[in-house]
């Protein structure tokens, strides 16, 4: 089941959201939507970045 954990573990390393954004070259602004919840179902290619950036499996980030 889709569980996004972007902020938590973002937070957890210490990485901005501007650094996540330079990262994975997604706007700050999508980024931000996905971590309050007002955007879900990203792509799975957005996912692998994401998750990919902040050091993790994508199961960890987005799924239980």
């Amino acid at each position: 089941m889709y569980h996004n954990r972007m902020r938590e573990i973002r937070k957890e390393i210490g990485m901005t959201l501007e650094q996540l954004s330079e990262k994975t070259g997604i706007s700050i602004g999508y980024l931000s939507h996905l971590e309050r919840g007002t955007r879900e179902n990203p792509t799975i290619c957005i996912m692998d970045k994401i998750a990919y950036a902040l050091g993790r499996s994508l199961m960890e980030v987005f799924f239980d």
